[in-house]
């Protein structure tokens, strides 16, 4: 979606019968700024969120088998 057509879209929204997406531009609205960001910036985190999730997953996968210097060391290699 471009940029320009984001606010038409969001008419369109609210003239239709859908309170999920009516709560969804709202919170839109509220950070206009970040939206405006994420759709022309040319800056992701994700690659950051990737690292976060696999961490994640691997302590999930270890919880209460073993200490931090294992886990440590799964992660480093994971």
């Amino acid at each position: 979606m471009r940029l320009d057509g984001l606010p038409s879209w969001i008419v369109q929204v609210r003239a239709a019968d859908l309170p999920h997406l009516h709560a969804f531009t709202r919170s839109l609205e509220r950070d206009r700024d970040a939206v405006n960001a994420a759709l022309t910036l040319p800056y992701s985190n994700g690659p950051t969120e990737g690292v976060n999730t696999k961490t994640k997953r691997i302590a999930r996968q270890m919880h209460g088998r073993a200490g931090f210097p294992l886990l440590h060391h799964r992660i480093l290699l994971g």
